[in-house]
């Protein structure tokens, strides 16, 4: 039960939050409307719009909102790196998953950066819409939104009178969605993000310089990928009818709305990783109708299929993460154009979705705000001088071989015992 006491010590909190990004904002003004808009973004209104925020910050206006988005000095990575150290403070996880996904955000017409008509999974259609890479953290404590970057389409990136009204920075240039997640999974591994694993759907999965990036880093992985995905000497869905009889397990991917998640899995390893580590294909098979999803792993020598199948299943948190940010802190809710406003406002929600989740997570634990209090400000620990302003409005206008199949011990259905991906197959 929620007390008064409770209350105040997260009040207490948010404040030591804004105080730990205060050094990244050059002067009190910007300062204190970053603090405002934390609290706009946790306040119980319904659209968190610039005019909401700025009635909640007691202004008559928004103008102050958006001066504070638009034109005022402050660096959002520096915030980016903030967050993700404050994630790690309250939720960090040896063996956390690091997932990337993307999200879409509806927008009418064509001056909002990397607007087009581009397919929204959101949506689950084609619309006009900016599409947003994100990278989620998830843990045994909880699971949050650590990173971000907007995906620029080729049209806007060649366009250089496009790329000038929306302050589109002169060095970034047409990346795709893999290449967006890697140099964030790199940020993060680089930052030392205690993690284990990387999970992503078939966007990121079929991308081989991800996955060997992340094979050289010895960072485990469970990507999907489609059933046309190629696996020599065909495709995965080839590979089905080498899974054995006895080589299904049923296994829950974690539980939902309406409890455990159960599947039917097969895993078969290959030959041809580094030492002491695997490479194998998992394949999932629904209950329901026997629709297949596949996925390409990389893992320690002597992982168990069921570790396997939760990392698989961890995915769907970032999907989670993307409902509680639109719903609860105005993730969506925008009225921005620009490249610097559209990273600012997704970072500070951001930072209040995890602040949430570090509250949910302290209250459901019965921990209470004391594990909430107040922490040092990453230049405090790190003994970095203050930031250097970011740079104002742009002015130059330039701105193989067939591999070993290997069976799984027999197990029954509905255990959850570990399962050996070591044990030979007879026949090969």
């Amino acid at each position: 039960m929620t007390t008064v006491a409770d209350a105040v010590g997260w009040d207490g909190a948010l404040d030591a939050l804004a105080e730990r990004i205060a050094p990244r904002f050059c002067r009190p003004e910007a300062r204190r409307r970053a603090g405002q808009y934390l609290a706009g973004l946790l306040a119980p209104v319904e659209r968190k719009n610039g005019w909401q925020l700025a009635e909640v910050a007691g202004d008559a206006n928004p103008d102050g909102v958006q001066d504070f988005l638009a034109r005022m000095r402050w660096d959002a990575e520096a915030v980016r790196d903030d967050l993700r150290g404050y994630v790690v403070e309250h939720l960090g996880d040896s063996q956390a998953v690091l997932v990337l996904d993307e999200t879409g955000f509806v927008k009418k017409g064509t001056r909002s950066v990397g607007v087009q008509r581009q397919y929204s999974g959101t949506a689950g259609r084609i619309e006009n819409c900016q599409i947003g890479v994100f990278l989620g953290y998830a843990g045994r404590l909880g699971h949050a939104l650590i990173d971000r970057a907007l995906y620029l389409p080729q049209a806007w990136a060649g366009d250089e009178e496009r790329r000038r009204a929306a302050w589109v920075p002169e060095a970034v240039a047409f990346a795709t969605k893999p290449k967006l997640g890697l140099a964030m999974l790199e940020r993060a591994l680089d930052a030392g993000v205690p993690c284990a694993w990387v999970a992503a759907d078939s966007v990121y999965g079929a991308d081989s310089v991800l996955r060997q990036a992340l094979v050289r880093r010895r960072i485990g992985y469970v990507l999907a990928v489609t059933s046309g995905q190629r696996l020599f000497p065909g495709t995965v869905s080839d590979w089905v009818e080498d899974v054995p009889a006895d080589g299904w397990h049923r296994l829950s991917a974690g539980d939902g709305s309406k409890g455990p998640r159960l599947y039917d899995w097969a895993h078969l390893p290959f030959r041809g990783a580094p030492e002491e580590w695997g490479k194998g294909l998992l394949i999932r098979r629904r209950l329901a109708d026997g629709d297949l999803t596949f996925y390409f792993n990389f893992a320690p020598a002597g992982t168990a299929l069921k570790e396997l199948v939760r990392v698989a299943g961890t995915r769907w948190t970032i999907e989670s993460g993307f409902e509680l940010a639109k719903g609860e802190v105005g993730l969506d809710q925008y009225e921005v154009r620009s490249w610097t406003g559209w990273h600012r406002h997704i970072t500070l929600a951001m930072l209040a979705l995890a602040f949430l989740t570090v509250v949910r997570t302290a209250a459901i634990g019965g921990k209470g705000p004391g594990r909430l209090g107040r922490r040092t400000s990453a230049l405090d620990r790190a003994g970095d001088p203050s930031p250097a302003p970011p740079a104002a409005r742009p002015s130059d206008p330039k701105t193989r071989h067939r591999y070993c199949l290997v069976a799984l011990a027999k197990t029954s259905p509905a255990a959850g015992a570990a399962l050996s991906l070591e044990t030979p197959h007879p026949n090969r």
